[in-house]
């Protein structure tokens, strides 16, 4: 009697263990930039003017909802992201923002942008972070399109332009 308990706990735990469902992705990436943490973080805080500098957004619309800001965001594509802007932290030079609504290979994507003092008085570091699922979040088998790869690689693309696109606007100023 005792193995077979043993036997029904250790296949529970066994089962449970595989039934986790995606993982939590993450990108980080970060630039130096020649301008001074102020003149970047104008640009960074500035959350309608994600289309200056982000070359898949052709055009972004502010919207007040409420108490909350959202910006939508029309692609290159044709296709329209809604974003939240969940806080700006002057002292910190931080926001912090999520997408609401997309038709985009990953879900629940949360962001911040730091922005901070670099080796010297008129260079700055801006640092983009990002956490987000797979689209399937069930467990495997993963439809082709919605697999952790996919997603990664998506925000992995909005990040580096993000990045090369901010630094050249604020170095062409």
């Amino acid at each position: 009697m005792n193995k077979f308990i043993l036997f029904l706990v250790t296949l529970i735990f066994s089962a449970s263990v595989l039934a986790h469902g995606p993982t939590p992705q993450k990108v980080q990436e970060s630039v130096t930039v020649n301008v001074s943490p102020e003149k970047a973080w104008e640009l960074v805080k500035d959350f309608g003017a994600i289309s200056t500098w982000l070359s898949s957004a052709k055009v972004t619309k502010i919207e007040k909802r409420g108490e909350d800001t959202y910006r939508i965001i029309t692609l290159e594509s044709g296709d329209k992201l809604d974003e939240k802007l969940r806080s700006t932290d002057e002292d910190l030079k931080k926001i912090r923002w999520e997408i609401t609504k997309g038709n985009v290979p990953f879900t629940d994507f949360n962001a911040y942008m730091i922005v901070s003092k670099g080796s010297n008085d008129n260079e700055s570091v801006i640092q983009w972070t990002a956490r987000f699922y797979r689209v399937y979040k069930l467990n495997p088998p993963i439809p082709e399109g919605q697999d952790d790869a996919t997603a990664k690689a998506a925000v992995q693309g909005f990040v580096d332009s993000g990045l090369a696109g901010l630094k050249k606007v604020l170095e062409s100023k």
